[in-house]
């Protein structure tokens, strides 16, 4: 039989099967059976999603649909949640999973609860919680592989006495570089992380429960490495040179502080508070080159400092009205400390250096009420009312030619996004549901124009994404298959883009595509149990079109300095991407996972799993050039893993990407970067 599977995405715990959100939960468990780490292997057991991988600052895609540009100034689409509290929008997202309770990932805007940042879906991460009267318990589990890939994380839960307990957590892991790099540079190329969490739970009474918790992770990634676009077709992706020193750390810790009070009407007030404080850093060779032209370098450093705050009035689960009230605080801060941020295009010719500070801030308030009709029908309305501004007190700097240009531009904006859905429990085992939902992801600011006077381009828009979605969520076969079935349409107004300016394509800038995407699909997913058998798998088909848009290809001599957005002309280079696809987004994910446990003499049990999953190929850019390498091919990943336990004990031989694919994961011009390779080795686990 399977599991219920819920879900706390409307900020109360509810049923998968019975809420109109479509989404791919998975235990803790499931994540260390298919070999979900990261949150870039999510692309793996989830459909219609994408992460391209740029370590420190990942593109997130649900649906076409998250951060298409890497920059603090474009804020992510996919917002993550750990226990509660917003990460960090923008770096920072190479956190590894270990301790989880779950991670839910839901697909399409979730503007009323989540919010800006939301517009292609969100993620929930839940970490396991202290248990009080739970006694002394946890695990350890250590692994070896190849590449030398070396690795032990455990957690124990400390009753303190009947009101108190203490939950502790770390992860460590060591493994050498997938590359083989030739060449002058310089650096320790290995993966080293080591990460930590502490929490604390206290309930003094029935009705109050507080929960603390504090992450720190240290991961050292080595470097990321990229292989130059130009060698497209003629060259190992793990094989290359390189002439730039590399260097790729992430060090944050986050606290949150959770309180939930329950008064007598069984009314729940929470309040739950986060402060994170994170510093990255990168060096390394971006021309993916020894040569000695181009010799381009980025030397990169940023200090993010992040508050929120969260109110929330909840009402009781039962009766025919239930409500949620909220309001929501945000103030993130970045620093680029002076000296730490240069682009060398090459280095001592044309440094182009950033230092400064960025500030941004969101306010909102929101709602959503649920109404039981009349033959199992509902009536869900949600709505968010948010305010945004961001503030640059910076300088734009390229030493060699004595430029200095301060900024100190601001941009503000607002914006109501929310939710109508109607629902309708046809019985116990057949669930449909309809509703309209929208999501807005802030604007930004642009950086000074070095070589046209210090001029600074006008900010760019915010986002804005309509979802017309309808779905059948089903239980059968005595609850031994669940099934869900959704169509969804999107119009996606005002992507944010960095393409030439028009009439001066040798600056680039950030604008918005001045008409609408039109995203469309359907996705489909199963979970089985029989037995000592089990399957899930998971299919999403997408068409994504752009609207009426003209833009100059940089990588191309302008045959004309003129190109409009909204008329062009058309000419060989301001190109007509109407009908184009949208970037990031593939017409086909699949992904199929098969377990079958045996028991045998003695009480053992031998657990062998198959997982496949299929991304096919997409568009790094708008401008569907083959060229210069703006085709990402199809990915194709297989893993699987044979578990013998006894007792406490579990042995398991595991393998991802088991037919050794090699794909690009991202692009960042004029680099392409390498997705894991095949990894194999042995793990054990030891519960206590």
């Amino acid at each position: 039989m399977v599991k219920e599977v819920v879900i706390t995405a409307e900020r109360r715990t509810t049923s998968l099967q019975k809420t109109a959100i479509a989404a791919t939960v998975l235990t803790g468990n499931d994540l260390i059976s298919k070999g979900v780490l990261t949150v870039d292997q999510l692309q793996f057991v989830s459909p219609s999603l994408t992460v391209n991988n740029f370590g420190q600052g990942n593109d997130f895609d649900i649906r076409g649909i998250g951060k298409g540009e890497h920059n603090t100034q474009t804020s992510t689409g996919v917002v993550t949640y750990r226990d509660g509290v917003a990460t960090f929008p923008g770096y920072f997202q190479e956190e590894p999973y270990f301790d989880i309770a779950s991670v839910e990932v839901l697909r399409g805007p979730q503007g009323t609860f989540s919010g800006q940042n939301a517009t292609g879906g969100a993620v929930i991460v839940n970490t396991q919680n202290p248990v009080i009267g739970g006694g002394y318990n946890g695990y350890l589990l250590g692994h070896y592989g190849n590449y030398n890939d070396t690795g032990l994380q455990g957690a124990v839960n400390l009753p303190i006495n009947d009101t108190l307990a203490a939950r502790v957590a770390f992860n460590t892991e060591y493994r050498d570089t997938f590359y083989h790099i030739s060449g002058p540079w310089t650096g320790n190329p290995n993966l080293m992380w080591g990460s930590a969490r502490f929490s604390l739970l206290w309930t003094p009474t029935n009705a109050l429960k507080v929960l603390f918790k504090t992450d720190y992770d240290d991961l050292n990634n080595g470097g990321y490495f990229g292989d130059a676009l130009t060698n497209k077709g003629t060259s190992n992706l793990f094989n290359f040179a390189n002439n730039y020193r590399t260097f790729a750390t992430d060090q944050f810790v986050r606290s949150i502080l959770k309180v939930d009070y329950v008064n007598s009407s069984g009314i729940t007030f929470r309040s739950v508070s986060g402060y994170q404080q994170g510093r990255t850093a990168w060096t390394g060779d971006i021309d993916g080159t020894d040569l000695a032209t181009p010799n381009y370098m980025i030397n990169e450093a940023v200090d993010e400092t992040l508050v929120s705050q969260e109110f929330n009035v909840i009402s009781p689960d039962k009766g025919p009205l239930t409500w949620v009230l909220g309001a929501y605080y945000q103030n993130n801060y970045y620093n680029f400390p002076y000296g730490k941020f240069d682009i060398g295009v090459p280095p001592g010719i044309v440094d182009e250096d950033l230092n400064g500070k960025n500030y941004t801030y969101t306010a909102a308030v929101f709602g959503q009420a649920s109404y039981d009709l009349p033959a199992g029908f509902q009536l869900q309305v949600g709505a968010r009312y948010s305010m945004w501004s961001t503030k640059n007190v910076v300088s734009w700097t390229v030493p060699e030619f004595g430029i200095d240009y301060p900024d100190s531009q601001s941009e503000k904006g607002a914006n109501v996004t929310g939710k109508v859905t109607l629902n309708w429990n046809v019985d116990a085992h057949n669930f449909l549901y309809a509703f309209v939902a929208s999501g807005a992801k802030p604007g930004g600011l642009n950086g000074a124009l070095y070589f046209a006077g210090g001029v600074v381009p006008p900010p760019f828009r915010q986002e804005y994404v309509i979802d017309y979605e309808v779905g059948w969520k089903s239980s059968m076969f005595d609850n031994h298959l669940h099934t869900q079935l959704g169509a969804y349409y999107n119009d996606f107004q005002h992507f944010q883009v960095i393409i030439p300016i028009p009439n001066n394509p040798t600056q680039t800038t950030e604008q918005n595509n001045p008409n609408a995407t039109k995203l469309y699909g359907l996705e489909a997913s199963a979970q089985a149990a029989f037995g000592g058998f089990s399957l899930n798998a998971g299919v999403g088909l997408e068409h994504s079109e752009l609207g009426k848009y003209y833009a100059q290809d940089p990588r191309l001599t302008p045959v004309s300095s003129v190109c409009d957005p909204q008329t062009g002309p058309a000419t060989a280079t301001c190109i007509n991407l109407s009908g184009h696809p949208q970037t990031y987004a593939p017409d086909l994910t699949f992904n199929f996972g098969g377990q079958y446990t045996h028991k045998i003499a003695g009480g053992d049990l031998l657990t062998t799993s198959v997982n496949f999953s299929h991304i096919s190929d997409q568009w790094g850019t708008l401008f569907d050039n083959r060229a210069a390498g703006d085709h990402l091919d199809a990915r194709n990943i297989l893993g699987a893993s044979v578990a013998w336990t006894h007792g406490d004990i579990t042995a398991t031989l595991y393998g991802y990407n088991l037919l050794d694919d090699h794909y690009v994961a991202a692009l960042l011009s004029p680099i392409r970067m390498a997705g894991a390779p095949r990894q194999y080795g042995i793990s054990v686990l030891k519960t206590f």
